[in-house]
């Protein structure tokens, strides 16, 4: 007899093939048997998506094509993976096969049978889980530490973990997976962290408490024979605990009965290419689907999950989240006192004013350590002419590429186009061209121009340093470079928002914002909540040692120079009071009927002009006012992105809106197929690609 098997496969991205196709198998193989079969000229990997239905002889031939080679040494994918897949592709508008494949170890695809059963082999079991001495002496816990265990340990759900910056929401985090591996032999942890570099520091505490064997990670910064040794471990139940970023919410763990989402605030959860799905949002999800405990960290929460997680108040039934507040430090000192610098009062052209560059010459007197805030690399945002007004524009998009000093190339930090800066003005022809504003490279040269005379308490000279995404591109740099400032051996470092947020700098006692004022007044309804959350997070890597500043006889400061002193987000970070700050930033979205309390898709189009962008969006929306429900979502007119030509291709956008997540949903289901034929149409000729975008982070 033969079978017909739905098989999920990574199909061409709007190709319209429907999520599943169907093969035909001498053998009727388990839901979530990886399988090689032919698509088109080509054989791919696929997943065995239902239960098998027989072909019976009497219906017409429909001359199904036959399953290759099934991967059977390799256990079948679970039903709750394999919902957690389906749930994605449906709220995202993605097909199955896309978030399927997307999320196995791409040298799956290559191993045949005998390769993976042979891969298998090598590491098929592990030892109990490591007591070492940390885990058997771990550090003692304050009584707000305690108060959130006992509610974790005695209450379901998700629990939102509201921790000031050196509260000790990791060491929280390490206990409750102790108390889970403990108390079941079979179960699995999963921690997730927004960022690659934030890995190596956690990993090394979680096999320091748990053992090598119990700990793997997994992230884009692999190389594609350890993603899978860590993906089969993690799949077997032989790996108990997987470190991750975004992508490890879709790891193959089926004993999962704890997740963990470190910084959960973090934009960087949310996929911004591709199928873009919120890995926070998944992993509650999942955690439901699985009955697995939860448990969001982060010292300044999204406004949705803070929204999630309200206390029920009159007629409010409250939010679906548990609340638990750790506001104090641990050996850390008190928070930094916030100092704001208005720049209008300075001079014209000042990059760092007399009174903070005092205050750091005191810290480098002192032998402490200080950091310095910008969030723009490279060495200039733009190269000008004086005499005709020439700016180093990208001829590929609508945006001006950088000027990197240290390489003397122009480049575009959209398309990644690069040329060597010219000798003179390519429009005029004068040699006069001058950088204009400030990167972390120009702004580290500046400082070390600054304190070139100024000597340290042992006499020898200033130490400046930079960690930004060019400092630490080659292999092994950002470790080398973190360990520097760890040990002392650096008194300033400059760097963007990747030194801000997780780092556990011991010597630091001042930190300096340079110039956050950008995002005030951004187009983008969430620039003050990221602004906000950057900022107290870079306030917390200052004073994290309260013993140091005893012995320093110092306190933590953190700088801020803007021109807007009196703005309401300054004086809510002035004392530290995200409360505050939460209650007026959703008391302005609530006026304004925006999320938390209504749901957002964009509708993107890409084109090689922008009319044709336009078009096409202006007649999806046209097509979607035949469709049951419009009425309740509000389909606001297209506009180009905000940098709307990108290596030569013009993008749109149109925003969808509606007060029901459920109604949003109803239209974006219905309104797929629209899409799919308008292509085909004259409005969707000169349409290189178009996207969904659920939930989008930026506007």
């Amino acid at each position: 007899m033969a079978w017909r098997l739905d098989i999920a496969v990574q199909t061409p991205a709007h190709a319209a093939l429907g999520d599943l196709l169907s093969y035909a198998s001498p053998a009727p193989l388990v839901p979530g048997t990886l399988v090689r079969v032919p698509l088109g000229r080509r054989e791919v990997l696929g997943v065995v998506w239902n239960e098998p239905s027989p072909l019976d002889d009497a219906e017409p031939d429909m001359a199904l094509k036959p399953v290759g080679a099934a991967l059977d040494a390799l256990a079948p994918l679970g039903d709750a993976w394999r919902d957690l897949v389906a749930f994605a592709a449906r709220y995202y508008q993605r097909s199955i096969g896309e978030i399927a494949l997307a999320a196995l170890p791409p040298q799956l695809r290559d191993l045949s049978g005998t390769q993976l059963a042979r891969r298998l082999k090598r590491k098929t079991t592990t030892g109990p889980v490591a007591e070492t001495a940390e885990a058997a002496h771990p550090v003692a816990l304050s009584a707000e530490q305690t108060a959130a265990l006992a509610r974790i340990e005695s209450e379901a759900g998700t629990f939102l973990l509201v921790g000031s910056t050196g509260s000790g929401k990791t060491e929280v985090y390490l206990r409750c997976v102790a108390d889970l591996l403990a108390g079941d032999a079979g179960a699995q942890a999963l921690v997730m962290v927004p960022e690659i570099n934030l890995t190596p520091q956690l990993e090394a505490r979680f096999k320091a408490r748990f053992g090598d064997d119990a700990v793997v990670s997994l992230h884009s910064g692999m190389t594609n024979p350890q993603r899978l040794a860590s993906w089969l471990a993690a799949h077997s139940g032989a790996a108990r605990i997987v470190l991750g970023t975004r992508m490890a919410v879709f790891a193959s763990m089926p004993g999962l009965k704890l997740v963990v989402v470190d910084e959960e605030h973090d934009p960087s959860y949310k996929q911004q290419e591709g199928a873009r799905y919120s890995a926070r949002d998944l992993a509650v999800w999942r955690g439901q689907r699985e009955g697995a405990k939860v448990i969001l960290g982060s010292a300044t929460p999204s406004l949705e999950s803070w929204h999630q997680s309200r206390p029920a108040e009159g007629e409010d039934p409250g939010g679906r989240y548990v609340r638990l507040a750790m506001p104090s430090r641990i050996g850390a000192g008190e928070l930094p006192t916030v100092r704001l610098v208005d720049m209008n009062l300075q001079p014209p052209k000042t990059v760092l004013s007399g009174a903070l560059l005092d205050a750091i010459g005191q810290r480098i007197a002192r032998g402490e350590q200080s950091m310095v805030f910008l969030n723009r690399r490279g060495y200039a945002p733009v190269l000008a002419c004086a005499d005709c007004g020439w700016k180093s524009e990208c001829p590929h998009c609508s945006a001006y590429r950088v000027f990197h000093k240290i390489d003397r190339t122009l480049r575009c930090h959209h398309c990644g186009f690069t040329e060597r800066v010219p000798r003179a003005c390519p429009s005029c022809g004068n040699p006069d061209i001058a950088p204009v504003g400030r990167g972390t490279e120009r702004l580290e040269e500046h400082l070390a121009e600054l304190f070139a005379a100024v000597t340290r308490p042992d006499g020898s000279a200033v130490r400046i340093a930079r960690i930004d995404a060019d400092s630490t591109k080659k292999q092994g740099a950002l470790e080398s470079q973190l360990a520097a400032v760890h040990s002392g051996e650096v008194d300033v470092l400059v760097g963007t928002q990747m030194i801000a947020k997780g780092h556990d700098f011991r010597r630091i006692t001042l930190v300096a914002a340079v110039n956050p004022d950008g995002a005030l007044f951004s187009s983008d309804f969430r620039a003050p909540e990221r602004l906000f959350s950057l900022l107290m997070q870079s306030a917390g890597r200052a004073g994290r040692d309260a013993a140091y500043l005893a012995a320093q006889g110092a306190t933590a400061e953190m700088w801020i120079q803007t021109h807007h002193a009196q703005h309401p987000l300054f004086s809510a970070l002035r004392k530290h009071d995200y409360t505050a700050f939460a209650r007026q930033q959703l008391e302005e979205r609530a006026a304004a009927g925006m999320p938390p309390f209504a749901f957002q898709a964009l509708l993107r189009a890409d084109a090689r002009t922008q009319e044709a962008a336009q078009a096409f969006l202006n007649a999806a929306s046209t097509a979607a006012d035949a469709l049951a429900g419009a009425e309740r979502v509000v389909r606001y007119p297209a506009v180009p992105l905000a940098i709307q030509r990108v290596a030569n291709v013009e993008r749109a956008q149109m925003l969808i809106e509606s007060p029901s997540r459920a109604a949003l949903q109803r239209l974006l289901a219905q309104w797929q197929p629209l899409l799919h034929a308008l292509r085909r149409t004259p409005e969707g000729k000169g349409v290189i690609r178009w996207l969904v975008d659920v939930d989008p982070h930026s506007i």
